[in-house]
């Protein structure tokens, strides 16, 4: 495969997950009222920026991950105080925008002093203008304008905090919900990619080819019938046994006796020495993964596989959560996006069919992971929801900023560490 086509299938995968979480925060938000400032994809300055309706979409700079700006959240209003300057844009007798600075450049417009002003209840402005106070209601999509910044006012209905913590919570949720849902779908698809093994398979094919080992080098293909090795027929059931005798034969040939297209080829393979993840022993591998016929799944098998596989990969990712509790790890074990992004684009070069596998676990595992309960993250929030539930009133929302500000600098630290140590791997040509 090109590597400017692995590139973009690299990308497109982290753009697809990363933008279906967002999209549920954004979906069930707008849903429930909230306004949404900003639709982001990525940290850190912005690359890209359209605004369409009250929300600006936004392209970032750090493609590690995305963010839905909520009304409500954070302190991007600039506050309008008693006594300040201001001028006002009337339209059908209702403030349209609110300009804070450069008022002498504005034109069509209202300037006084303010007496009295509500941008969340009542919406209205009292101004002293040339000695007589007039009142005027203010729009609710209103913008306030100042050092060229367009920011629309949030009434109070509009605003994260007023919802019921049912359709916040929904709306929080919803991220990683998307993430499950995308990947049940992404493993729906990889099912009817690949079928399913026929009943009573009679023969043993190469499913798999591993980037990098001696098998790689060879005449192999992926579909060939293995009929023996080393003269050794392949049995259906019996293939241990020939796991086994390559994993003896390491700086050794082997001769794999295969059929493609109708014909019997004979092929050469010499096994390398390499450190087994289950045993820890080193082996004999060549870098070949079997399979055996199959056909098309049905749409009721490719739900119900679907499920066994979500079933099967969340064991396995809830494994790897329990290894880094217990310290059962090296920091080398770690990777971060850079070393996410490598294996990407490595499945990426080995075809469309290996990389939507890739992609369902990667969606899966960002809707776990955003679900734990670690500040900053979505599962912590829902914590704080259900505490206000219990309690029936929300907690300082003060602390529990703090407690998500001092939770995302962690999280950002580990990031920091993980990428320097990606990159080192990188230097060190170690993969």
């Amino acid at each position: 495969m090109p590597m400017i086509q692995v590139i973009f299938l690299t990308v497109l995968v982290f753009f697809v997950i990363v933008t279906i979480h967002e999209w549920g925060h954004y979906y069930f938000a707008k849903r429930a009222g909230i306004l949404v400032r900003e639709f982001a994809i990525g940290f850190g300055p912005k690359l890209l920026s359209i605004k369409r309706g009250e929300t600006r979409y936004t392209l970032r700079l750090i493609p590690a991950g995305g963010f839905v700006r909520m009304a409500g959240e954070d302190p991007e209003i600039v506050d309008v105080a008693e006594g300040q300057t201001i001028a006002v844009r009337i339209t059908k007798d209702q403030v349209t925008r609110l300009y804070l600075d450069r008022l002498d450049e504005r034109s069509q417009v209202v300037r006084g002093e303010v007496i009295a002003i509500d941008l969340e209840r009542n919406l209205s402005v009292t101004l002293d203008v040339d000695g007589v106070a007039e009142t005027y209601r203010i729009h609710p999509q209103a913008l306030m304008i100042t050092k060229g910044k367009e920011t629309q006012i949030a009434p109070i209905d509009r605003q994260f905090g007023s919802k019921t913590v049912g359709q916040r919570a929904l709306a929080i949720f919803a991220g990683p919900f998307m993430n499950f849902v995308l990947a049940f779908v992404l493993v729906g698809i990889y099912i009817q990619l690949t079928g399913v093994t026929v009943d009573n398979p009679d023969k043993v094919l190469v499913g798999e080819i591993v980037n990098g080992r001696p098998a790689a080098q060879s005449d192999l293909k992926v579909g060939d019938e293995i009929r023996s090795v080393n003269g050794i027929k392949i049995v259906v059931g019996a293939e241990q046994n020939i796991i086994k005798m390559i994993g003896e034969s390491a700086g050794k040939p082997t001769t794999w006796e295969i059929v493609r297209d109708g014909g019997v080829r004979t092929i050469s393979i010499t096994p390398v020495l390499v450190k087994d993840e289950i045993t820890n022993k080193m082996v004999g591998k060549i870098g070949v993964g079997f399979a055996y016929p199959t056909r098309s799944a049905s749409i009721g098998e490719t739900i119900s596989l679907s499920g066994q596989y979500m079933k099967n990969m969340t064991v396995a990712i809830f494994e790897g959560f329990k290894k880094l509790v217990l310290g059962q790890f090296k920091m080398d074990d770690l990777g971060g996006p850079v070393r996410t992004a490598e294996v990407t684009g490595q499945i990426a070069a080995q075809g469309i069919t290996k990389l939507t596998s890739w992609a369902a676990l990667l969606s899966l595992y960002l809707g776990i992971f955003n679900l734990l309960p670690i500040p900053a993250l979505d599962g912590s929030r829902l914590i704080f929801l259900g505490v206000e539930a219990v309690r029936g009133k929300p907690l300082d929302p003060n602390r529990e900023s703090l407690v998500h500000f001092i939770g995302f600098a962690m999280i950002m630290l580990l990031m920091v560490v993980v990428t320097y140590n990606d990159i080192l791997r990188l230097f060190r040509g170690e993969h």
